[in-house]
């Protein structure tokens, strides 16, 4: 470890989705901003996109996070590659309802009463579907998009947000009636060279940094190797870390770097 090393408190560039350590570039903000808006303004559906690895996951926990637990009951399904009805199953159970059946309608009874349950409570239902690129039945889109007839004359009984790669933006064109229900939808991109910078430098101040400890070169060559990709990022820079600890080096310059890209590109 090079936690002693550094003088770091804690690992600077682990690629978990912790919203203690989102950058908040602008278009983050933007995201999180979009889909709190979707939530709290009770607009019926969202839609968040990204290439793999720009930080959908985490701004999805922020979101979660910032939430206040008295106003909003949430349920994260991470990962959808199951039936219609076993993803209706699993919906219920995040909100509290385990049901002893496989049948779809004691499932749909068994979300309606949990939605019902907030509402007496004066609570909101919001349901994040991650990785939603990966939903091949187009049975489970549809069943997905029927959960938005859940509402009452004046209000939607649930917010659903879906979060996936760009491939889930031409699953929606090719389903308009789905698609024309998303009132919000954005898009994450890559960072350029000047939030890359920005990243790094949060990212290490966030785990007690007090010193500057990669050279400019070395972001330069981190840049064009992650293409400004957060977790192709987070990669190469905890190497760099790890090798420049282990050499005694002072900082991590960009020999240290451009060795650890060619090695990774083996």
């Amino acid at each position: 470890m090079y936690l002693e090393y550094w003088e770091l408190d804690k690992l600077p560039f682990e690629n978990v989705p912790d919203p203690k350590f989102m950058y908040y570039s602008p278009m983050h903000s933007e995201a999180l901003t979009r889909m709190l808006y979707v939530a709290q303004s009770r607009k019926g559906a969202g839609m968040l996109t990204g290439e793999v690895g720009c930080g959908k996951t985490t701004v999805s926990r922020a979101f979660a996070e910032q939430l206040p637990s008295d106003d909003f009951e949430i349920a994260l399904v991470t990962n959808p590659s199951m039936s219609p009805t076993a993803l209706l199953r699993e919906i219920a159970y995040q909100l509290g309802h385990e049901i002893a059946t496989d049948t779809k309608i004691d499932s749909l009874h068994a979300l309606n009463d949990a939605m019902i349950e907030n509402v007496n409570q004066d609570k909101d239902t919001v349901i994040v579907i991650d990785e939603a690129h990966l939903i091949k039945d187009p049975e489970m889109y549809e069943e997905l998009r029927l959960l938005l007839n859940f509402q009452f004359n004046d209000r939607f009984l649930l917010t659903l947000i879906l979060l996936g790669q760009p491939e889930l933006k031409k699953v929606m064109r090719s389903i308009p009636q789905f698609e024309q229900r998303i009132a919000i939808k954005y898009h994450l991109d890559p960072f350029d060279f000047s939030e890359t910078v920005k990243y790094i430098t949060f990212r290490l101040k966030k785990a007690g940094s007090t010193k500057g400890i990669f050279t400019r070169e070395a972001v330069e060559d981190i840049f064009e190797y992650s293409g400004g990709v957060p977790r192709r990022i987070n990669n190469i820079c905890d190497l760099g870390l790890l090798v420049a600890a282990g050499k005694k080096a002072s900082v991590v310059d960009s020999r240290i770097v451009s060795e650890l890209i060619e090695e990774q590109r083996l």
